[in-house]
């Protein structure tokens, strides 16, 4: 029998929808609604050096990482099944492109955040 890698890839879309049910909720309500309108956070509190900040210390590099790269496993496995549903049953090229993606996206998030240094 065959071994799969099935159970990372449902580890990721498990972990990501959990992320994304629990933080992206406030993530919009923060960025979205309190910052820009200044209700609760300062009027510079989501500003570039502000940002940069948080972005140069390695638990902040962390979380965007894992932020983006889960976002994204979760929401390439949900398309991938979504067309499985529809009655599209695409095979393991479609698995290949969205997992791919996926990991092409959080690879270059990574590069990014590398890039700015510590």
């Amino acid at each position: 029998m065959r071994r799969s890698h099935e159970p990372i890839f449902w580890s990721l879309f498990g972990a990501g929808g959990m992320l994304s049910a629990l933080v992206g909720p406030a993530l919009i309500l923060i960025t979205g609604v309190l910052a820009p309108l200044a209700i609760v956070l300062g009027p510079d509190a989501l500003g570039y050096a502000n940002m940069l900040v948080f972005v140069h210390h390695p638990l902040g590099k962390l979380a965007v990482l894992a932020l983006i790269s889960l976002f994204l496993y979760h929401g390439c496995h949900r398309m991938l099944h979504s067309l499985h549903d529809l009655g599209m049953h695409a095979g393991r090229g479609a698995a290949v492109f969205f997992y791919g993606f996926a990991t092409a996206g959080s690879l270059v998030c990574a590069a990014l955040l590398f890039t700015i240094g510590f």
